[in-house]
């Protein structure tokens, strides 16, 4: 069984600083991509950023140049360093992860998501 835990999420001031975690535990051969989502009131769930297994990285338009997604293969967990943030930035930030169970077997999970409020 396969449990993708997100954390670091919370209220911070407009141009602050958060650093969200993604941690992989269970039966789990590799991570392939990883992506973060975020999803605010009303609106669709969009993609924020996302990493290869190599390590290759894109971002949405809206936070280039802010955010920053790093993986630590070692430790299966992907972060995303948001600077700068804005009250757009606010919503539920999930991660998307494509976990290779063994050899030709890989399956998608989500996390439960974190709650990133940017407000005065």
């Amino acid at each position: 069984q396969v449990q993708l835990v997100e954390s670091g999420g919370g209220l911070v001031q407009p141009g602050g600083s958060l650093r969200l975690s993604c941690a992989a535990s269970g039966s789990i051969f590799s991570i392939d991509i990883v992506g973060w989502y975020r999803q605010a009131p009303g609106k669709q769930r969009e993609l924020v950023a996302a990493i290869g297994s190599g390590g290759s990285t894109n971002y949405a338009d809206t936070v280039k140049g802010r955010f920053t997604i790093s993986r630590d293969n070692a430790a299966n967990t992907v972060y995303l360093q948001m600077n700068s943030l804005k009250p757009e930035d606010t919503a539920v930030y999930y991660c998307n992860a494509k976990i290779i169970l063994r050899f030709g077997l890989s399956e998608d999970y989500w996390g439960q998501g974190t709650q990133v409020t940017v407000s005065s």
